[in-house]
Formats: C-alpha cells, sequence, structure tokens
C-alpha cells in the first residue's frame, strides 16, 4: 500500500504541509490541491488511490467535489472538516465518502484512518470510467460536467446532465425505463415514465444531428433506452435497437 499515490486537497496551506509530510514520512506519493477545480482535475487525469478532501473550498466545495467525483470514479474519499458535526458527516457520507477526518487530528489518527481506507478499497479493484467521451460531434467532459457539440457548449439542466451522464457510462447497454427513472429521479418517482421520456426527447433535440432519427439514444421498444457510441455502432450486429 506504500506506493499508493494519495490526493491531497485543503485551502489551508498548513494543513496541506502537515498532511504531506506525514504520508511522505511513511512512503506515500502526495500531490495537493488548494481548490475544488483543481481537485477534480486531479482525479480525472492522475486516477490517485485514495482523495483527503477538506469540506470547506473556495468556489466548488468539498460535497460537490465529491458528488462530481462519483460521476467518474470510485476512488476512496476521506473528508476533512473543522465542524465534525453530524450533519455534515451526514452530507459527506451520502455524497459519496468513505470516511471522516475531523481537524485537529494527529498524525497517527491520520495514517490509521488512511490505512483502514485503501486496505477496504484493495479488497476491490478501483474503478476509473473514461473522464470524458467524444462520439462524432458529441463531446463530454463527465469531470467537468461539460458538454460539447461541434465544438459549441450545449446547455443542459440537471436533470438532463444526469439522465445523460446515466447512459452514456453504460454506453452498448440496453436500460429499463424503471432504471433510468430512479437514477434521475430517485425511487419515489418508480414507474412514472411519462416525465423520462420528454427528457429524453429534449435531450435527443440537443445533442442529436437529426433528433427524428436519433443515433445516439435509441429506443428497445417495451424495455427502455441505449446510448450507442462509435464503438458500439461498429461492433452491432443484426437486431440492434430501433431508433425511433
Amino acid at each position: 500500500m506504500m506506493d499508493s499515490r494519495i490526493l491531497v486537497v485543503d485551502d489551508e496551506p498548513r494543513y496541506l504541509k502537515l498532511i504531506r509530510y506525514n504520508l511522505e514520512s511513511v512512503g506515500y506519493v502526495v500531490s495537493c490541491a488548494a481548490s475544488g477545480e483543481d481537485a477534480l482535475d486531479a482525479v480525472a487525469k492522475d486516477q490517485p488511490s485514495l482523495v483527503i478532501l477538506d469540506l470547506k473550498l473556495p468556489g466548488i466545495d468539498g460535497i460537490t467535489v465529491c458528488e462530481r467525483v462519483r460521476d467518474f470514479s470510485t476512488v476512496p474519499v476521506i473528508m476533512l472538516t473543522a465542524l465534525g458535526t453530524e450533519d455534515d458527516k451526514v452530507r459527506g457520507f451520502a455524497a459519496g465518502a468513505d470516511d471522516y477526518l475531523t481537524k485537529p487530528f494527529s498524525a497517527k489518527e491520520l495514517l490509521a484512518r488512511v490505512d483502514a481506507v485503501l486496505r477496504r478499497a484493495g479488497m476491490s479493484s478501483l474503478s476509473f470510467i473514461e473522464s470524458g467521451l467524444q462520439c462524432g460531434d458529441l463531446a463530454i467532459d463527465f469531470a467537468a460536467r461539460r458538454v460539447n457539440v461541434g465544438g459549441e457548449e450545449v446547455r443542459l439542466t440537471s436533470t438532463e446532465y444526469r439522465l445523460l451522464h446515466g447512459l452514456a457510462t453504460n454506453s452498448g447497454k440496453v436500460m429499463t425505463q424503471e432504471e433510468l427513472v430512479r437514477l434521475v429521479w430517485g425511487s419515489d418517482y418508480s414507474g412514472q415514465y411519462d416525465g423520462l421520456r420528454m427528457y429524453v426527447l429534449r435531450l435527443r433535440r440537443k445533442i442529436e444531428p437529426d433528433p427524428s432519427r436519433p443515433t445516439l439514444i435509441v429506443t428497445r421498444p417495451g424495455i427502455g433506452y441505449m446510448f450507442v457510441s462509435d464503438a458500439d455502432a461498429s461492433a452491432s450486429t443484426p437486431g440492434r435497437p430501433s431508433r425511433s
């Protein structure tokens, strides 16, 4: 585990120095970021083994960073907070954090928590999907949550983005209407498919070359929808999904 690469994200220089010193003293490879934007970029590019993430950051806060990281990675995240309240912990765990560390903390506690989280993570393979997807004129940057068509940024609502993200990160797989509704709106909306169909149509209008003849988000009649990337299309066989 001592060759693990750890990203430390904190806007307080003294904490960055303290954490880096203690981790490097036992053999970890450490990189640092002081903002949420830099943290997202570093996770996407460097694919660290663990992220130590401060809750309070300038710009994009730690909760939002953690949520966005979970769009494209299962890297373990230890959240840092100077508050340590129950509400903060609940928010952190809901965003995808694996553990919590309250400031101030000792070097012994820091190293123990890092070791424990890395050991748990070692029981399953760490998973990073590609940080972006290019399909014809469509480009999706999962880390930045940006969508471009033909080099121009396309503005999506949060609901439209969640739907596109769910389909694109399961490229080549048919997703049932029920799966998509739960993913985008939550289990309380189970069985309510009219809204899903409306958002699929809205999304097609924004990203498809010809929304009336969709080639990216295709329909599997009676089942659901599938995102078709260039690789999926080249590997297609007779009986491929309907594009209506």
